[in-house]
């Protein structure tokens, strides 16, 4: 495979950082330099954020029917580009080509769905005290805004992002993660070469210098990052000196409610879908499960069964339904959270250890999935994300209340709740402290519907219409008609 080199995005032109700082992209599966990319410093945010300001005059004065152009344009060009960088992203990230493909094409949905949406902006005409006053009420956008992306979901989370920020008239500056830059490069040029103005979209691989500047800049206009807890304080606390809008989607602990009239195979299908898929590096994975006691021991069979199914190996190669982490410290944190539960008399169903795999692959890096049965409420990982391959199932007796022990913890992002007697289930969900519950499925993200968290996983919305009006702020005109 070819190396790719890529360096930052600024005025429409890839150029190297100030600083000349570069780092070594690779892939986790075989430890393989697989391209560089260029670092951006505090320095480097400075001069996007001027480019970017130009980009937003041009970018404004177009229609939204000219961005729509634009945007459509470009989705297209990812769609012919997609076979390519699903292989980029997967040899940067890990997870699985068909995983990849499937994540690129999500975004380009994205960039089509907003690119329409931008179009059915409208203002309106609002009743008055009185006779000779018009109220006009508009939407406009609102700037600079600055976007923060993780790396288990690059290209996909990148477009949460652009989309609706672009529809709405925004220039965009975006860091992605040093780990895994070089699928979202492919993805800006798609941009590039459908035409987008210098300047509207820039691109920063860096990490806290450049973060941190952007929070802080006193011309960026908002800022959205998906992020950790800890990292969406940080942002908090930075962007109030300017009082920047803030979106962020922070971290998770799902729980995953098996209520006593399940199908358990169905239910442990998507349990172990949700838990495992991406080594378990998702915000919205399935962290604990809450199984009524008296199915439990077929349940816990069932899921283990499940995770025992799934296949290591290099993402690239066919029938592989899992990879590599991507960094080390998921396993660091993977064991400690499984030392802990141990201890506290939880029994190993599954995995536990690292995982054999074919020579030419570092085995240090992939991590088999792990199911813990009979962990105690109390545990570590039954409060804190591991963020890694590992379930927790609980069980719980006849009488508990079932979504009062899901509410327990700090965050609230995701839930989902099985069972066969839909009003009892839909009981128990609307009862959840949570951004989304699924019922009886295992995805809360819908194209057309918000996404975001309660509690300490965060606030505002991405997708649907909420992500596109978090993108804009209103104007009101009060004018005085001076004849009849």
């Amino acid at each position: 495979m070819a190396s790719y080199d890529r360096t930052l995005c600024v005025g429409g032109e890839w150029v190297p950082a100030l600083s000349g700082e570069t780092i070594e992209v690779r892939d986790p599966a075989t430890g393989e330099v697989i391209g560089t990319s260029s670092v951006a410093g505090a320095a480097d945010v400075d001069r996007a954020v001027v480019a970017a300001q130009e980009g937003f005059r041009r970018w404004n004065l177009l229609t939204a029917d000219e961005r729509c152009d634009i945007l459509l344009r470009a989705a297209a060009i990812i769609d012919e580009r997609t076979p390519a960088m699903a292989e980029l992203l997967t040899r940067e990230q890990g997870k699985p080509i068909p995983d990849s493909v499937k994540e690129i094409a999500f975004g380009a949905q994205v960039i089509r769905y907003y690119a329409e949406q931008g179009r059915r902006v409208w203002g309106s005409m609002r009743p008055t005290s009185r006779a000779d006053i018009r109220s006009l009420v508009t939407w406009e956008p609102l700037g600079v805004v600055a976007a923060i992306v993780p790396w288990n979901y690059p290209v996909d989370l990148y477009a949460w992002k652009i989309g609706p920020a672009l529809a709405a008239g925004n220039s965009v500056v975006v860091k992605p993660p040093t780990e895994a830059p070089l699928a979202i490069a492919e993805f800006v040029q798609c941009f590039l070469d459908a035409g987008i103005p210098e300047g509207v979209l820039s691109d920063l691989p860096g990490a806290f210098a450049a973060g941190s500047r952007l929070s802080e800049h006193p011309d960026v206009a908002a800022i959205t990052a998906t992020a950790s807890t800890a990292t969406g304080q940080a942002i908090m606390r930075s962007a109030a000196s300017t009082m920047k809008r803030v979106t962020l989607e922070l971290g998770g602990h799902s729980p995953f409610i098996v209520l006593d009239d399940a199908d358990i195979a169905e239910a442990a299908t998507a349990a172990a879908r949700r838990s495992f898929s991406n080594a378990g590096q998702i915000c919205i994975a399935v962290n604990r499960i809450l199984v009524a006691e008296s199915i439990a021991d077929e349940f816990a069979e069932a899921v283990i069964a499940e995770a025992r199914a799934i296949t290591l190996g290099h993402g690239v190669e066919a029938g592989i339904t899992g990879g590599p982490v991507t960094t080390a410290a998921v396993i660091e944190k993977s064991r400690r959270h499984i030392a802990e539960a141990l201890a506290s008399g939880a029994v190993l169903g599954t995995g536990g250890k690292n995982a054999e795999v074919r020579d030419g692959l570092d085995a240090t890096m992939f991590f088999e999935p792990t199911v813990l049965d009979r962990v105690s409420a109390d545990a570590l990982v039954m409060h804190e994300e591991t963020f890694g391959p590992l379930v927790a199932v609980h069980r719980f007796a006849a009488g508990t209340d079932v979504a009062e022990l899901a509410n327990r913890g700090d965050y609230g992002l995701a839930a989902y709740v099985y069972g066969n007697d839909l009003d009892r289930a839909w009981g128990v969900a609307e009862r959840i402290h949570a951004g989304g519950v699924g019922v009886n499925i295992n995805d809360v993200s819908e194209l057309q519907a918000p996404f975001g968290g309660w509690k300490m996983s965060g606030f505002g919305r991405e997708l649907g219409p909420e992500g596109l009006q978090g993108m804009m702020q209103q104007r009101h005109i009060r004018l005085r008609r001076r004849h009849a």
